[in-house]
C-alpha cells in the first residue's frame, strides 16, 4: 500500500500491484473459490451452467488448459480431482442429483444463446 500525506496506508488499484503480487491474490481467490465450491455441494454444476455459464468442470478444464500452456502434465481426472476434492466419480455418486426438466430446459436454453 501507498501512504498519503498522513502517513495512513490507501490502497492501489489492481493495475499498481506487481505482477507476482497480483498472481499469488489470483491463486488466493482460485483456492477460496474451488474452497467454496466444495462445501457448496448442495449446488449443482447445471445449476452453476444456468446461472453463470461455467461450473466445477470448466474449472478443472481451465486448471488443465493452464497446465498444457505451461508444459506442466496435468491429467482430466488430476485436474478433475484438485477442484472436487475427490475423484470425480466419487463426487458424482456421493452430490449429484438427476437434472430436473427445469433445468434441462434452462440448460438448453442457455447453450442455444451461447452458440
Amino acid at each position: 500500500m501507498q501512504a498519503d500525506s498522513q502517513n495512513r496506508k490507501v490502497p492501489r488499484p489492481m493495475s499498481e500491484i506487481d505482477p507476482q503480487t497480483q498472481t499469488e491474490l489470483e491463486a488466493a481467490v482460485f483456492r477460496r473459490l474451488v474452497a467454496h465450491l466444495r462445501n457448496r455441494t448442495d449446488v449443482q454444476n447445471i445449476d452453476l451452467m444456468n446461472l453463470a455459464g461455467f461450473c466445477r468442470n470448466c474449472l478443472s478444464n481451465w486448471l488443465k488448459d493452464a497446465a498444457d500452456e505451461k508444459g506442466v502434465p496435468l491429467t482430466k481426472d488430476a485436474s478433475r480431482e484438485a477442484v472436487y476434492g475427490m475423484p470425480y466419480e466419487a463426487w458424482k455418486a456421493r452430490h449429484q442429483t438427476e437434472a430436473s426438466a427445469a433445468q434441462q430446459a434452462g440448460f438448453a436454453a442457455q447453450q442455444a444463446k451461447d452458440h
